[in-house]
């Protein structure tokens, strides 16, 4: 009796694996569908070629202002 309960057991075990290995691969395959019609709906945008000056220089004020603010707090 007691073999047949171990039998049962491994194969709802397996079943239960089974189930959940098919949820993933379809949910896999659901996100990749959705990633793909986002994609075709809304279409990343190309960065403009003049903005790559402005980026350079927000990017030299931040560190500026980082370099500023942990001055002033040693100074204190």
């Amino acid at each position: 009796m007691e073999i047949d309960l171990v039998g049962e057991s491994l194969k709802f075990m397996v079943l239960g694996m089974m189930v959940v290995f098919v949820f993933l691969v379809i949910l896999v395959q659901v996100m990749k569908l959705q990633a793909k019609i986002i994609n075709k709906l809304f279409p990343e945008k190309a960065p403009e070629v003049g903005t790559t000056s402005n980026s350079a220089t927000q990017g030299s004020e931040h560190v500026a202002a980082i370099i500023a603010a942990v001055t002033e707090f040693r100074k204190k």
